[in-house]
């Protein structure tokens, strides 16, 4: 064994007496040891043997544009030289400030205001709260419950998790949970034998609306996944149900909470998904590749009606909610480099030439006798295994791991969210491993 190879288990040994590695049953790790990642540039990861891997689902949904992002790494470097943190209560700072005016020119609407968490499951549960308060504070006490999509995810804490319908994650912390409506999901995977994804959409906005004609006195928020619930199978709807949500909101006196914490900076193809639908929240909330996966950082945006809801004398009447590093300076800072990566080098326009080629190149998955429901959505990409079996996830993702190629299949639904960074060359690789690694499994 060489140094190289025997770092590369030393580290995985490691690990598994150290760290308890989420999402993960440990005892499979005995079989499967976590791999262990020496570098990473562009849309590769590099073990110690410098073995490389393609980086599929950009390491959760949140290295935006690539590992190792000379801008990023720059626009850092030169904040550490002055402020790496400072609380944000009391006190502010340029890059928060420069942040938070930059996302209120770009989000759809008028969400001119930024409240600032750690990730994503923090920056729902302040949108929940934050809704609940509202109606607090303008006398509408009995309007303290949630409605949202049925197989939708919004993340682990137990907020978060009282909208979330998947059970793996929300059965065990049952107890603990407050209890919200479920309504049908837009999901055209769902939809009868010749309705339209459009006409799917609409039919469940019909179910929402009947829950609200019930409920609207205690609703506060309706909570969605714009365009793509992601956790949930990666599950895509058409863009009128958001525009229907939306008006039943109006009419209903009850808050629109967009997750966009997946969706946001472009992933669906627009910066925001929203803008595919031409609506906006009440609250909207951003993560993952909102710091291009370099620093963990949340927001949540809200309208001037929202804010003005808290703006009082009274601190009791003001938003109570905190943690040690809202707004970071070195996030944000992050975070404005990728926007402006994103605005200058006009990344959305060469994302749709690689969304172009990508599916031209895998026609042949779609054509697949094991494919069902090949999908996409800007650069989102998934397909269902028929028959895929109890441990297909598992074994699959070893499979592919093996040949150089991170997957994390969600049950039966294989999906890739790539890096913006990938090119032809990467994309190749990608369909053909991908490809094989399919033909092998149903062989």
């Amino acid at each position: 064994m060489n140094a190289k190879s025997g770092m590369n288990r030393s580290m995985a040994e490691r690990s598994l007496r150290s760290v308890w590695h989420p999402c993960t049953q440990m005892k499979w790790h005995e079989k499967m040891p976590p791999m262990p990642i020496n570098r990473a540039e562009g849309a590769w990861l590099y073990d110690f043997e410098d073995r490389r891997i393609l980086d599929a689902i950009s390491s959760w949904w949140v290295n935006l544009l690539g590992h190792g992002h000379p801008r990023i790494n720059t626009a850092l470097r030169e904040q550490l030289e002055s402020l790496e943190h400072v609380m944000l209560a009391g006190f502010t700072h340029a890059p928060v400030v420069e942040l938070s005016e930059r996302l209120a020119r770009l989000a759809p609407g008028a969400l001119g205001h930024c409240f600032y968490g750690s990730d994503g499951a923090s920056a729902v549960e302040i949108a929940l709260k934050m809704s609940f308060h509202y109606w607090r504070n303008t006398g509408r006490t009995g309007k303290n419950r949630f409605a949202a999509l049925a197989n939708g995810y919004h993340g682990e804490t137990l907020g978060a998790l009282s909208v979330t319908d998947i059970a793996l994650f929300r059965d065990a912390y049952a107890p603990l949970l407050r209890p919200s409506t479920l309504v049908p999901s837009p999901d055209w995977r769902r939809a009868e034998a010749g309705e339209s994804p459009r006409a799917f959409a609409l039919r469940c906005a019909e179910a929402l609306e009947a829950d609200l004609e019930r409920r609207s006195d205690e609703t506060a928020a309706v909570i969605v996944e714009p365009l793509v619930q992601c956790a949930g199978g990666m599950a895509m709807h058409d863009p009128e149900y958001l525009r229907r949500v939306r008006a039943l909101c109006d009419r209903f006196e009850v808050h629109l909470i967009a997750d966009e914490i997946a969706v946001g900076f472009g992933r669906t193809g627009t910066m925001f998904a929203c803008d595919q639908a031409g609506i906006a929240p009440d609250l909207l909330c951003l993560s993952k590749g909102i710091t291009g996966g370099y620093l963990p950082l949340s927001v949540v945006m809200m309208t001037d009606r929202v804010f003005n809801a808290f703006y009082d004398d009274e601190l009791a009447r003001g938003f109570l909610h905190s943690h040690s590093y809202t707004g970071n300076p070195l996030a944000c800072r992050a975070a404005l480099a990728v926007l402006d990566v994103l605005e200058q080098e006009s990344v959305l326009e060469r994302n749709r030439r690689t969304a172009a080629y990508l599916n031209r190149r895998a026609e042949g998955l779609r054509s697949h006798p094991r494919v069902a429901h090949f999908r996409n959505t800007g650069m989102i990409w998934a397909f269902d295994v028929i028959d895929a079996g109890p441990d297909f996830s598992q074994n699959f993702s070893a499979r592919a791991i093996g040949a150089g190629l991170l997957l994390r299949p969600l049950g039966n639904t294989v999906y890739w969210m790539p890096p913006y960074a990938v090119g032809e060359a990467e994309v190749d690789f990608l369909v053909d491993t991908l490809s094989a690694n399919l033909d092998a499994w149903a062989g």
